[in-house]
Formats: C-alpha cells, structure tokens, sequence
C-alpha cells in the first residue's frame, strides 16, 4: 500500500520537474510516420537550422520539400546574442524537439537559460505560420513567492510598465534592433527594487499581432497571478518574462524607467530580498525543491535506462546505413567551412577540378591527410537549397562499393558544401568525350563499368533501406576510381519512394534531356523503370564511345545515339556501334548482349523495360533467352525505316509480320 502511494508520488514529482525543466510543446493532432519524407526534412531543416541562425544576425526561416513532406521551420534568437551562444540554444533546442516530439508535425521551443544569458526559439510544423498569429497553446512559468509590500500599488506600477513594454515592443521598425518585435527595460520601485522584464515576437506577424500577442499573456498573467515576484508567459508567436532581479544581458546599460509616484497615502514600496536566480529563469519553492532533490536518484536511474531503451530504437536524430550497426549522426558529418577553406586553399583555382551547372568540384586534403572532393554549390544554380539537403539526406543513408560516399557537409551563411571520397580517375564522360584517354577504357574495363553501374542502381533501387530513383543517371555522375570501378554520384535530384510505392507524379522536370524516359520527360512520371531508360542510354555511350547529347553521325540522318544504334541493330550491323578504339580486342558476342539489353532498357513502354535484377541476372549468364526489342523511346523515324519496314525485315534480316513503329516525334524544350 504505502509503496504504491510512494511510487506514485515519485511519479508525480519526476512529471513535475520534467515539465517545469521541459519547454517545449508537442502538437497533439497532426503526426507523421518516421520513415515518411516529412521526418527526413524535419531531420535536415532541424540538424542544420543553428548554423543557419547565427550566421544570419539570429534569426532564419525557411521551408524544405514538397506537397505532404513539406515542413516549415524558424529559429530565433534575442538580438545581439553572440552567434556561438546563439547556435548551440538553437542546437540544444532542436534536439529537444527531435528527442521529445518524435512524430509530431507541429512543435515549439522557447528555450531560455539564465547562466548563459540565452533566450532562443525554434518552430516547425506542416503548414506555414511565418506571417500568421497563433494564441495556441500557452505555456507559463509562474513564480510561487509573493510580493512583500505595498501589493497593490507594486500591481499599479507593474501594469504600467508593462503597457510601456507593449507598446515598445509591438511598434518596432524594420531595420532596427526592435525591428525584431523586441523589448527589453527596467523600472525603478520605491526604495531599491527594480522589475526586469523581456518581451519578444517572432519576425513576419504585423506590429498589431504582436500587440495582441503580448496583451494575451499579459493579460493572462493578471487573472492568475497578479503579485508574484515573476514569471514567463509563452505562445508560438511571442515570449513574455519578468522579474525582480537581472536575468539577461539585455539589460546592460539600460537606464531603469522613472520610477512611480509614491500612492496616495505616502507609503513606499517595501524592499524585500531578492531571490537567488534559478536554472531556466525560474524560481522554485522549497517543497519543489526538496522534492527534486529525493527525486534525483530516481530521475538519473530512469534516465540512464532510458537512453540506454533509446540507443537501441531507430533515432530520429541520425542517419542510418545499411546495417543497424552503422549508425551515423547528421551532425557528426558537419564540417566548418574554415577547415573546407584550409583544405582547398581557399578555393584555389589551382584546386579545381571539375565545373558544372550546380557549381564548382575542388580537390582538397582535410587535417587528417584525407583526399576529398569538395562540391562548392552555385549560390546563382538551378539546382539549390532543396537538391543540396535532399543530396546530404540520401548519400549519408547509403553505403555500396558502386556508390560515392558521402564524409561530410557544411551549411553556413551562404555557402552549401559537400565534402565527397575523392575518385582519381574523375568522371566517365572525361574519358569517352577525349579521343586519347578513350583509350584507356578497353572492352574488359568497359564490360566491367556498365556491371558496376548496374549493381549501384540495383541497390539504391532494392537493396538499401530506402527505394531511391536517382532521376539523373548519366556519364558525368559516374565517377573512376584507382582500377577504374565505377560510382554513381549526384544525388541532388533523388527521390525517395515509400515502402509499396512504384512510381511517383512529378511537375518539377529534373534531369538531363536525352537520358530521361518519354513517361519521366512528357508526363512526370517516375518510377525506377526511369533510371532503367537512363541506364539503356548510358550502356550505349559506353558501347560506342559516343554522347548521346553531343551526337552526331554523318552517314546516317538519326538525331539521337538511341535511333542510331537501333537502325544499326535492325540491319543486323549492331558492332558497327562498336567504338573503333577497340581495334578487334572485345567478344563480339558479349557485346552484342550488352547493346540487346541496352536496347530493352530504352523501351518506349516501362512494362517492357526489365527491372535492374534482371539486367545484372542478363550480364552475367549468356545461358538466358533475351527478348526481341520494340522501337525504343525517343526514336525518330526516317525513310530509312519505312524502307525496312517494307522490305519486312527485323534486326537479323529476318521477316517480320507488324510494323515496329509505334513512337510519335516529340519536340522537346528543355526548362
């Protein structure tokens, strides 16, 4: 019996403390899976948002993704804060949310620690709040003493003072330090007291919002509490604190307010001693003391088998690779842009090694004698904020041989970095695009590539935790190493796909036109038979030693490497597709499959596509019957054709009874 009571209370007081320690509020209506797209973005926007805020003045909004994962995020922080305080509350903010709010799809912070001197804020949610006012829900941190003295004239002064405070707070300039919806005075009591008092709204709501705000929680604390020593009134939208004592270094070198007129009958405000100032800004009574301290023991135990319960469960403040073993934070792969700066001597010219829409590749050497190439993003490129986020996402959750690995990032001010393994060997377009070093690549290194490239797509495809479509498989995004080993890179363009989900709707067109499927490029549709096509292209460049993007035949009137090779395949000349470099060292029967299957992977319809299962089961068994290919996608017909098809012959010559024209010429104007 009495140790039912005992636990009981023990319960009770540990729910206590945590609240009272704890500020941050959880929604209760809306959730989100945690492997669903909207917990990834809260994972980027919230593990990179302290860097962001401090190297903004302290203050940073912003919103990361699309349709369902779509999330809304702001931090802020009081203005002159210095920006390292400011980025680690904004950090143990963030965590806190993480940590405390696992699913929830709308939560704040008001953080607030007295022995740094620190008042910062952090939201997020689904839906847009930047210019909105939100009275719901409220959070207060009332003070249990009560004013020793004149009571009712300390009450008289208080709301006075407090109405000078809205005011001042609430009709604040841009530009300016209040221009942050901020306040923060002093007023002088009888005798030698002095009321402190902090008040604060988010940026973006109007000044009569943050009047409204303020009032609320002023208004809030009359009706509850009015004579007490001090206290916090919090909403999503503004912060309210007073007290008797210095609690910020707001309040240097503020002059205190005129203090009151002495009341009516003479008497002055008795001075009375104040309290000593608490963690958090908060004073507490001695019973709340006293049971804190029983509860200690109790507390630590709990929490060490907690975290020890937590180390075992999925966090949703890391990154997990494909093993549960391998475990790595988000934030372990922060690197500081001044040690980027160090490694590429200060973004040499001399150290660039690779240029593109997306910015410049830099070769650099980290502390540790690390080779890095370091991915500098455009601050004017297409491809910005959310492809930068979205990359960092996918490549930290992946580890494969046939995939570039991903040691590190860096998000500060307006520089966005990425800091890859470095690959000697540079990319596969380098060598198929130069005459001389082509020739480095013979039909064994080449048969070997276009498997390994397989292999890496079949793992984003199925193998890896997550079912990632690249969108953007083409020559340049596959990277050599030392033995020539392909990588496939740039994962700016990915797209996570749930558990059961196939295929995907897309109004955003990304990608490279000419390696992108008719369905991806006309309809925005995705599905991993996209990367297929891709693939189909890519085998075909590999084959021939051409670029489908810069194609040009004299002898033959095809516009694309795809029509091309399929007219030479009709005819039955397919090793004419052969490049030349090769002089008579290949299989001709190996690299008849290769450009069969290369063919199947650019059908026109993704049904008759195979799955990159198949394909890598199609390299390496000569033993399986391939299917006959139909006009792949994209392919422009000519009279040439119509002559084959009224001869009746297929690809080895033989007769066939339909034709196999079943493709429309397409213009395509690329965004």
């Amino acid at each position: 019996m009495y140790t039912k009571k005992f636990l009981l209370i023990v319960c009770l007081v540990l729910s206590f403390s945590f609240g009272f320690v704890s500020a941050q509020i959880c929604g209760e209506s809306l959730f989100f899976r945690p492997t669903s797209t909207y917990a990834i973005n809260r994972l980027l926007v919230l593990s990179t948002l302290a860097s962001n805020v401090s190297s903004r003045e302290g203050y940073y909004n912003a919103s990361v993704g699309e349709g369902p994962g779509r999330i809304y995020a702001l931090g802020l922080c009081l203005p002159g804060t210095d920006p390292t305080v400011c980025s680690d509350c904004i950090q143990l903010a963030s965590v806190s949310l993480l940590q405390n709010c696992p699913n929830q799809t709308n939560s704040w912070f008001w953080r607030s620690e007295d022995d740094t001197n620190t008042i910062c804020f952090v939201r997020y949610s689904n839906r847009s709040f930047f210019n909105q006012i939100d009275l719901r829900p409220r959070e207060e941190f009332i003070y249990d003493l009560d004013f020793i003295g004149d009571v009712a004239k300390y009450k008289r002064t208080w709301g006075g003072f407090m109405e000078r405070m809205i005011s001042a707070a609430s009709s604040s300039s841009p530009g300016s330090l209040a221009g942050r919806h901020y306040a923060a005075n002093t007023t002088s009591l009888s005798g030698s007291r002095t009321i402190y008092a902090l008040m604060q709204c988010i940026p973006g709501i109007s000044s009569a919002d943050c009047n409204a705000c303020l009032q609320e929680n002023v208004r809030y604390y009359q009706s509850c509490c009015g004579g007490k020593q001090g206290g916090s009134v919090r909403r999503p939208v503004c912060f309210f604190r007073f007290d008797l004592y210095w609690f910020r270094n707001a309040f240097h070198n503020i002059a205190s307010s005129p203090p009151p007129q002495s009341s009516q009958d003479g008497q002055e405000l008795q001075p009375t001693t104040p309290p000593p100032p608490p963690p958090d800004g908060k004073t507490i009574s001695t019973g709340v003391r006293m049971a804190l301290i029983v509860s200690t023991g109790i507390f630590i135990a709990l929490l060490a088998l907690g975290l020890f319960v937590f180390k075992r469960r999925q966090s949703y403040n890391t990154l997990n690779l494909e093993n549960d073993d391998d475990i790595i934070s988000l934030e372990s792969l922060q690197i500081d842009v001044k040690t980027i700066e160090a490694a590429t001597d200060q973004f040499s010219e001399t150290k660039k090694i690779g240029q593109g829409g997306f910015g410049v590749v830099y070769k650099g050497t980290l502390p540790d004698g690390t080779k890095v190439a370091v991915k500098r993003l455009s601050k004017n490129s297409g491809q910005g904020t959310e492809e930068f986020k979205n990359e960092v996402v996918v490549v930290a959750k992946l580890q494969h041989r046939n995939l570039v690995r991903l040691l590190g990032f860096c998000v500060e001010g307006d520089e966005q970095i990425l800091v890859y393994e470095f690959v000697p060997n540079k990319s596969l377009d380098y060598l198929l695009s130069d005459p001389i070093k082509r020739q480095q690549l013979d039909w064994a290194k080449r048969y070997n590539i276009i498997g390994g490239i397989a292999r890496g797509i079949l793992y984003l495809h199925q193998d890896s935790r997550l079912t990632i479509i690249h969108r953007d498989i083409k020559a340049s995004n596959i990277l050599l190493d030392d033995d020539m080993n392909p990588k496939v890179a740039d994962f700016g363009m990915a797209r996570i796909f749930g558990m059961d989900q196939t295929q995907a709707n897309t109004r955003k067109i990304a990608g490279t036109f000419g390696y992108m499927s008719p369905e991806y490029a006309l309809h925005g549709r995705i599905s991993m038979k996209s990367d297929v096509y891709s693939f189909g292209v890519l085998v075909l460049e590999i084959i021939s030693g051409k670029m489908n993007s810069r194609f040009n035949e004299k002898d033959d009137s095809a516009v694309n490497l795809v029509t091309h090779a399929w007219r030479l395949w009709r005819k039955g000349s397919a090793l004419k597709l052969l490049d030349p470099a090769f002089g008579q060292r290949y299989q001709s029967e190996e690299v008849r499959r290769c450009i069969h299957i290369a063919l199947l992977c650019v059908q026109k319809d993704p049904g008759d596509r195979p799955m990159m299962s198949k394909i890598i089961l199609l390299l390496s068994s000569s033993k399986i019957t391939l299917q006959r290919p139909r006009a792949p996608g994209f392919y422009f017909q000519s009279s040439l054709d119509q002559d084959l098809e009224a001869e009746g012959l297929d690809s080895f010559g033989k007769q066939i009874h339909c034709s196999v024209n079943d493709a429309s010429i397409t213009e395509l104007d690329p965004r």
